[in-house]
């Protein structure tokens, strides 16, 4: 729906309130009907998807159900094969001196969320939280982003045709101006995908509401190719792990290290595999079917400005085209010879431009790591145990992966999420259920109750004992 005033707004908030806690008693039944309508609806309209997501991207309707519609419908099908188990109340072990109490652990919708979602995945990455969000029985506003208006008006549709509006509504604007109405609202999660910059606005303003929050963000994640890695088999996962969806993933390959007696030979292999993906010439790839486009001219006269800057500073371009401004086409881009003070290495590039920096000694790759925001995700490359553990074991990042990428972000047995300026929370399966739930603890007591032992007035000959056999039990003992 599209949201023309604060007025209108706030009163959405005011109806989702009202129905918040019928919601919040639903069942796992009532809960796994709502989300299986929801999986049907997704079936039966992906053409519509596909359609939209092509006017948006350029974006084939292969490369829209791998990355779009495949994950949503994991997403769903995990929530629902295991929300009966995640709703039960688990018992938890007690402590010794209250031998009649039972502690228990139950988890409770947190209420009214809010779901933010970017352009780069702009149906997945609004469907699969907001499977979460559903699943832990919460109502919801969800903002798709402005930046794909065809995918935006589908999911508008699509979820208006599951869920009543004060469930779960789809909010459409302007991204700045309606993100910052809706963050005046006091809701109780806010869940933000998007860039580091933003969320860190969105941060704040869940602070003041005392909201919780979970920020998935991105970065410029690297790529370590170690000496004894197959660097063929290496540069064709790269190669397609830069080029997936024009390389505007928050866990792409941001860039390379390479050793230097191997940048040559990998820059070649990747070069080879862009073209066995996507065609031998520039005109051949950008005509590809296959290629998708990115998302405003603006972004892709950044990336055209990265490559300049990169080639003026000494770079080697190993492959690459011409940019088609009004196309919205950034051509597959592989460049050698980068140094860390060129502007590439300076932001995320969100682009298929791949830079391929030499290395001597792993230390300095280490170090460099080290030095720079904490990424989303780190891809390494190898054969060598003791190698592969020496990285992991002196960097951190959200997500990692070994000698292959992207593919980690589908085990939703595992929780996906950033750290540091590459985000804070994480969700999928059961970690996205506990996202949008609160832990909250109870306790039964019974009988013996030690405890009344303990009231005033203090001193007796019980208090004495008691404080003796803790004191004791506990390493407080005096020697």
């Amino acid at each position: 729906m599209k949201i023309t005033s604060k007025a209108a707004l706030e009163e959405l908030f005011r109806a989702q309130g009202e129905m918040r806690w019928a919601i919040a008693a639903t069942s796992a039944a009532q809960r796994i009907a709502k989300l299986k309508a929801l999986r049907t609806a997704v079936i039966a309209r992906q053409d519509e998807l596909y359609a939209a997501l092509w006017q948006d991207f350029h974006k084939s309707p292969f490369e829209s159900w791998l990355t779009e519609v495949f994950p949503s419908i994991e997403e769903i099908d995990k929530a629902t094969t295991g929300l009966g188990g995640w709703m039960k109340d688990k018992k938890v072990r007690g402590v010794f001196f209250l031998p009649g109490a039972r502690s228990y652990l139950r988890y409770e919708p947190k209420g009214r969320v809010l779901i933010m979602a970017p352009w780069n995945y702009p149906f997945q990455l609004l469907v699969a939280p907001l499977v979460s969000a559903i699943a832990a029985g919460n109502v919801a506003i969800v903002k798709p982003s402005n930046k794909t208006p065809a995918t935006s008006a589908f999911i508008a549709s699509l979820i208006e045709g599951v869920f009543p509006r004060e469930e779960v509504a789809v909010v459409e604007g302007p991204g700045s101006s309606l993100g910052n109405l809706l963050l005046e609202l006091p809701f109780d999660h806010v869940f933000f995908t998007g860039s580091p910059t933003v969320g860190a606005h969105v941060g704040e303003a869940a602070q003041r509401v005392h909201a919780g929050l979970t920020l998935e963000l991105g970065g410029k994640s690297p790529t370590v190719v170690l000496p004894d890695a197959d660097l063929k088999d290496a540069a064709a996962k790269i190669a397609w792990g830069k080029c997936l969806n024009a390389g505007q993933t928050c866990i792409a390959p941001d860039y390379v290290f390479c050793p230097g007696d191997k940048v040559e030979a990998l820059s070649e292999l990747a070069a080879r595999a862009v073209k066995q993906m996507y065609g031998e010439s520039d005109e051949e790839r950008h005509a590809s079917m296959d290629f998708v486009r990115i998302v405003d001219a603006k972004a892709c006269e950044r990336h055209r400005r990265l490559v300049d800057d990169a080639l003026a500073k000494g770079a080697r371009l190993v492959l690459g085209g011409i940019f088609d401004i009004p196309d919205r086409y950034t051509p597959p881009t592989i460049l050698a010879g980068i140094k860390p003070d060129m502007a590439i290495m300076d932001e995320e590039i969100f682009g298929p431009i791949l830079p391929i920096l030499s290395y001597d000694s792993i230390e300095e790759v280490i170090s460099f790591i080290q030095s720079h925001p904490k990424p989303l995700a780190l891809y390494l490359f190898g054969r060598s145990r003791e190698g592969i553990d020496e990285v992991l074991g002196r960097t951190t990042s959200g997500s990692a992966c070994i000698n292959d990428l992207i593919v980690q972000i589908e085990n939703l047995n595992v929780p996906f999420g950033g750290i540091g300026m590459s985000g804070t929370g994480n969700y999928h399966g059961l970690f996205g259920f506990k996202t949008f739930s609160h832990e909250r603890n109870y306790m039964r007591t019974g009988k013996p109750n030690l405890v009344t032992r303990l009231y005033p007035p203090y001193g007796n000959r019980v208090q004495a004992l008691m404080k003796g056999l803790l004191e004791r039990v506990g390493g407080m003992a005096k020697k």
